[in-house]
């Protein structure tokens, strides 16, 4: 019986699952919604239960389309968002929420909630800040922590596992309390490259008890992604998934680093020599994240990383993002006035509004990089939920200038179009600043859901001067989820083994030429001047606070 491999990836809105051959090959995905509750003071939360019972179904959905038999499948591997999971001691939610409602048990990993435990942290300083690009996040867990131990004593008390989330899931299907090297090193200041937690960090931030009984609430087996977990699916998991007990599951990875692991080893007849430390992998999504791997460590400011072995085994990562990429974009359509009388025009052209509003700019000029034309006078600093990096600025707020009282659906196209522009200012932004610290970039492999769209991708080459690449598969996330399941299941010996064997590239594109470049380097210098009048003004009216 030929192998089969599941991934399964959870995302913000929606738990996603496809079912991959041995060579890469898609054979079938499903996808079900996930639960969301935002309340005031950039709270954003899930429920694990939830989640798990939407991978349930999204696994059955996708094993009933691809008509395998559960015997089939060789291996399983999930991806997830970097959400904080609480549970007791027995493994059942505990509340994160101010409702106190108990299956509000997930701060989901765009929650700001902890931007003054994450200042303080950074003004107490440690040694693993070096590793988070100096600056630690409010994405990232340990401030999320301490957030709870003071706002929600009882729950931090009662606490008997901290996961994040993609760990939760193969707790879940397995019953076993291992982390992977991905989650603990990227977002909870794991030292991988060292094989161990900082007990200083831990003592000076008021959270050395997690430590306790050598870490045993925040991981203290700790494994490579990739690595079998336990005996594989427990009997209650494999009913549930519909699946054969004992079924392989892999240590997890994040899912934008999954799209990595599913995009920057393939090649193609163009991209035989380009080696993998020469590729950055850009994955789009509600946020975006863009990724170096390295031999060697380097310390970009702003840019979380270098960690070892949280992507690819013996490599090092940097990690870049925007905080809000699709959701930024998302936002600022539906402010503008035309939004509705737009979208009754894209569903009577069956498609999407962004897919509406791309064919209507690429429409009026002759190549897709004159779109962004359009954007001349408009100007975007789509910083919604704050700058990630390489500026380390959560409280950063998106400014757009050019406005006129125009309401028809071209001036929506241009709105678009400037919000583009401003994301592919925000990564050359990342681009530029690994490139000062040493690090090669040949070539970015994009993937996610706006990748599909030329018109991005064009503006993205144009922006970096990269040459960009899809990938062969129109799932890389799920795939690079599978591949994990491919090395647990014993197909391929290792990661990189089975990047080799099931993802390869497709679409190139290059820069358009030097009319286009000179274009988004006039709008990049205002995009800056933005930035820096955004930081004035919250200075300026602190100040004012200050003396009141």
């Amino acid at each position: 019986m030929p192998q089969a491999f599941i991934g399964v990836d959870v995302g913000t809105t929606s738990a996603r699952a496809g079912i991959f051959d041995s060579r890469g090959t898609l054979l079938s995905t499903a996808r079900h919604p996930l639960a969301l509750w935002r309340e005031a003071g950039d709270v954003v939360e899930q429920s694990s239960t939830d989640i798990w019972n939407a991978c349930v179904s999204a696994v059955r959905a996708a094993m009933a389309g691809a008509g395998l038999a559960p015997a089939a499948i060789s291996g399983i591997g999930f991806d997830a968002t970097c959400s904080l999971v609480v549970l007791d001691r027995s493994g059942q939610p505990l509340t994160v929420s101010p409702t106190g409602e108990a299956q509000q048990n997930v701060i989901v990993w765009m929650d700001h909630r902890a931007i003054a435990e994450a200042r303080r942290i950074n003004e107490i300083g440690d040694e693993v800040l070096r590793y988070v690009g100096g600056v630690i996040s409010p994405e990232m867990q340990t401030p999320k922590i301490l957030w709870l131990k003071k706002h929600l004593p009882k729950t931090f008390e009662a606490a008997g596992h901290f996961f994040d989330l993609a760990d939760f899931l193969t707790f879940r299907a397995t019953g076993n309390t291992a982390r992977s090297m991905c989650t603990l090193t990227c977002k909870w200041t794991y030292l991988a490259h060292e094989k161990r937690w900082s007990e200083s960090y831990f003592a000076r931030i008021g959270l050395s008890e997690l430590l306790d009984e050598s870490g045993a609430k925040i991981g203290n087996e700790i494994v490579e992604p990739g690595t079998p977990i336990g005996q594989g699916l427990t009997t209650q998991a494999a009913q549930e998934l519909g699946l054969l007990p004992g079924t392989p599951v892999a240590a997890s990875l994040i899912d934008a680093h999954a799209g990595g692991v599913g995009t920057v080893g393939g090649s193609s007849g163009d991209t035989q020599g380009v080696a993998i430390p020469e590729r950055l992998a850009y994955i789009m999504g509600t946020s975006a994240c863009i990724m170096a791997s390295t031999a060697e460590p380097r310390f970009v400011p702003g840019v979380w990383g270098p960690y070892f072995s949280s992507m690819i085994p013996g490599l090092w990562l940097n990690e870049g993002g925007q905080s809000a990429a699709g959701a930024g974009i998302d936002h600022l359509m539906q402010s503008h006035p035309a939004h509705a009388r737009a979208q009754t025009a894209a569903k009577a052209a069956g498609q999407t509004l962004l897919e509406f509003l791309e064919q209507r700019a690429i429409g009026r000029l002759p190549e897709p990089g004159e779109a962004a034309l359009l954007a001349r006078d408009v100007h975007v600093l789509p910083e919604f939920l704050g700058n990630r990096s390489p500026h380390a600025d959560p409280e950063a707020r998106a400014m757009i200038m050019g406005l006129s009282l125009d309401n028809d659906i071209e001036s929506l196209e241009r709105i678009f179009v400037s919000g583009l522009c401003g994301l592919a200012y925000g990564l050359a932004d990342v681009v530029d600043a690994m490139r000062r610290q040493g690090i090669a970039c040949g070539m970015m492999v994009i993937s996610g859901g706006a990748s599909r769209s030329a018109l991005v991708r064009q503006i993205m080459t144009d922006t970096t001067g990269l040459t960009v690449a899809l990938p062969k598969t129109s799932e890389p996330v799920l795939l690079g989820a599978a591949m994990l399941g491919a090395v647990a299941g014993k197909a391929y010996g290792s990661i990189p083994d089975a990047m080799r064997a099931m993802s390869g590239l497709g679409e190139l594109t290059r820069p358009s030429g030097p009319t286009m470049r000179e274009f988004h380097e006039v709008k990049r210098r205002i995009y800056a001047r933005m930035r820096e009048l955004d930081q004035e003004s919250r200075a300026a009216i602190a100040k004012i606070g200050e003396l009141a």
